[in-house]
């Protein structure tokens, strides 16, 4: 999954790639000498040529989840993890998939005049810049949507933007119904499944989801395979699954859908309305939309509604001139399959915390063959492992179990990780991190997501590895964000003040997910990004990658390097390097902005308790980040403290709606799905004007800072 930003590539770089940084006392350690000699072994290892290989080898062929090229995949990774050194398993799981037999989308006019038929095969020429020598391999799956229903509707079309909830009330202020239609959307703005969320509670009978040429082509840039933008054809796959509602198989929530769990255990097939969809969804391609667009009648869109095809967005019509009827034919096979997880494990050496858990990991599965989502991450991944092995040969031990992972399964819906999770809750109860990498290069512009306490940690890690660009990724990634900020491009995503890098808030979308949100593990994710048009499509391919995001694999090298440094640091540091002052101060904000908008809504709400929660919560770990720079020459009752504050964020009840997600601080938003909402609980509640949910989503929230703080206060006397 995931989606990304702007530009290109350089050469390679000579190891060691340790980043000259001052010989002061860094957080979580008493002494870094010895840290600091691993790790300069350690960034000598990840090998720019050989990340090229594994990426190579990895998307050779097309590897859906459950597929047999799935599986060959899972081999070659396990085969690297135990030539490193690493206990190695292959872990099967049998999950609900969907996988199209037949798709065929027919659009007409009022006439009855044939507009369109397909979906259009994705297709480049290839006598023009080198055209695309993977574009026709017959195991390519037809472009459907992961969850959806079959289904064979024929309706007029409403054209509803990018299926915002604004947009849908937006239609109705209008005086557009959805009701009985098949929705037109565009991708962007919020997640997929979100937009069908929406369109089924508005009663539409069925969605289709396009790209616009000016969201991610020719109104970009070049158009591949002259530049990286999503050409005519290019369809982006996806799930539509309801993952702000629970992600992993459908019929298992909060249980491990092992090989051999009875049925009793499942939810049925026909009861699954709470997490897929009931009515029928299909991507297209902008090729395939623009017949459907152009011939559109009713009024006008709103102009901010305008894409960037070459005429005037109208919103359509019921019937009579102008109206469009679209007849959806979807056929799906929807059955339990296999998917496999690699798990590869270093036991720990500490007796009193070698069963705290530092879990990294990657997702393995694509679309169709994913050279940048996911398997630049996995290359890197692989270099890291490579690392580890290195250190392993010379006697190198952790104090804690590091584990890592590659997950299947993810594109469908974060299936892998989660089932993995739910098998194995109780562990990560004592887990110390998780380390997230997805997209790990779409180009050269480092990004991070994370827990707050975690942000000064990835900032510290970010200037001991140094950048292809010359200087260290932290002050390349400074530069990229001022140069953002200068020129006014995604300057909603900076903040506006403040001399550190801009580090975001995990929503979902992608693994870390029932890590953080269902279990508390502290988790980060980090990618890096550039001009990326071809987002699950079958130009997400080596030639692709070669020509627009990295070359010479030097940004995979440096991804390693970050990554096998998150798990290095975070198993063997003294003292956890958790800032809990800097969450402290997050979580005041948010509180505060939180009452802020009550107010501009007119909701009479008591804020009270949880201004005071927040502030306890802040003031514990302020007095607790001293005892951290000082610690104790035995520290592991301190780190477990440390830890059980984290999950005391957790409320057992969930949040309304989807009890599944637990965390009372971050949530992948009801309808966004991608995008993060800090304290869920209290904002969604507002933003849908309920008083009574609000108060009672502030009080659970309350309670959890409390005990969070209590945790903190008793560790730091």
């Amino acid at each position: 999954m995931h989606h990304l930003h702007t530009l290109a590539c350089l050469l390679a770089i000579s190891a060691p790639a340790l980043a000259q940084t001052p010989a002061q006392q860094v957080f979580g350690y008493r002494s870094f000498a010895q840290q600091a000699k691993w790790d300069t072994t350690f960034l000598a290892i990840p090998d720019a040529a050989l990340a090229g290989e594994h990426l190579k080898i990895l998307t050779a062929e097309p590897h859906w989840a459950s597929s047999p090229e799935d599986y060959k995949t899972a081999l070659y990774v396990a085969d690297k993890f135990k030539a490193a050194g690493l206990d190695t398993q292959i872990v099967p799981y049998d999950v609900l998939l969907n996988k199209p037999i037949k798709i065929s989308i027919e659009a007409f006019n009022a006439e009855g005049d044939k507009l369109m038929s397909g979906p259009t095969p994705e297709h480049v020429d290839p006598k023009r810049f080198g055209g695309d020598p993977y574009q026709d391999d017959p195991r390519v799956l037809p472009a459907f949507n992961g969850s959806s229903p079959s289904g064979d509707v024929t309706a007029p079309v409403v054209y509803a933007n990018y299926g915002e909830l604004a947009d849908f009330k937006e239609l109705e202020k209008l005086g557009v119904s959805v009701k009985g239609k098949i929705v037109l959307v565009r991708y962007g703005a919020n997640f997929r499944g979100v937009k069908v969320y929406i369109a089924q509670q508005y009663g539409a009978v069925g969605v289709l989801i396009y790209s616009d040429p000016a969201d991610d082509g020719y109104f970009r840039g070049d158009i591949y395979p002259k530049g990286p933008w999503r050409p005519a054809t290019a369809v982006q796959r996806g799930s539509v699954q309801f993952l702000p509602i629970y992600p992993g198989d459908p019929e298992t929530p909060g249980i491990a859908s092992t090989p051999n769990l009875p049925d009793s255990k499942r939810i049925p097939a026909d009861k699954l309305q709470k997490d897929w969809p009931s009515i029928p969804s299909n991507p297209l391609s902008y090729k395939d939309a623009a017949p459907i667009l152009k011939a559109l009648g009713g009024p006008e869109s709103p102009r901010t509604w305008q894409g960037a095809l070459p005429f005037t967005y109208h919103l359509g019509v019921a019937s009579g001139a102008g109206v469009v009827t679209v007849h959806m034919h979807l056929e799906q096979d929807t059955r339990l399959r296999t998917i496999w997880d690699v798990i590869g494990t270093i036991d720990g050496t500490d007796p009193a915390q070698k069963e705290d858990w530092v879990v990294a990991g990657n997702h393995r599965d694509a679309w169709v063959y994913g050279a940048v989502d996911p398997n630049s991450g996995t290359a890197a991944m692989l270099e890291a492992v490579h690392g580890l092995g290195a250190l392993l040969k010379q006697g190198w031990r952790p104090r804690r179990r590091v584990v890592i992972a590659s997950w299947d399964a993810e594109e469908e819906g974060l299936i892998g990780s989660t089932e993995w999770c739910e098998q194995y809750a109780n562990h990560l109860a004592h887990a110390v991190a998780y380390f997230n990498t997805d997209v790990g290069v779409a180009g050269p512009n480092f990004n991070a997501d994370a827990v707050p306490s975690l942000k000064p940690f990835l900032r510290d890690i970010t200037q001991r590895v140094s950048s292809p660009k010359g200087g260290t990724v932290y002050s390349e990634w400074k530069a990229f964000q001022q140069a953002e900020r200068n020129t006014g491009t995604h300057v909603q995503m900076h903040p506006t003040g403040g001399a550190d890098v801009h580090i975001g808030n995990l929503g979902s979308g992608s693994d870390y997910t029932p890590f953080l949100q269902h279990l508390g593990v502290p988790s980060t994710d980090i990618g890096s990004s550039g001009p990326y048009g071809v987002y699950h499509s079958v130009f997400d391919n080596y030639n692709w990658f070669t020509k627009f995001a990295d070359p010479t694999f030097v940004y995979e090298q440096q991804q390693a390097r970050i990554f096998g440094l998150e798990v290095l640091h975070m198993a063997d540091a003294d003292v956890l390097p958790y800032d809990y002052q800097s969450y402290g101060s997050d979580i005041v904000g948010y509180v505060r902005a939180a009452q802020k908008r009550a107010s501009a809504l007119n909701l009479s709400l008591d804020f009270t308790a949880a201004n005071a929660a927040a502030q306890n919560f802040a003031n514990a770990g302020e007095d607790v980040h001293h005892l951290q720079e000082n610690p104790p020459a035995n520290a592991a009752r301190l780190n477990h403290a440390l830890r059980a504050a984290e999950e005391a964020l957790l409320d057992p009840a969930g949040l309304p709606k989807r009890p599944w997600y637990k965390h009372t601080i971050y949530a992948p938003g009801e309808y966004t799905g991608y995008a993060a909402v800090v304290i869920p609980g209290v904002n969604e509640a507002i933003e849908a004007k309920d008083a009574a949910t609000a108060q009672a989503q502030l009080t659970a929230l309350a309670a959890a800072l409390n005990r969070s703080a209590t945790i903190l206060e008793a560790a730091a006397k």
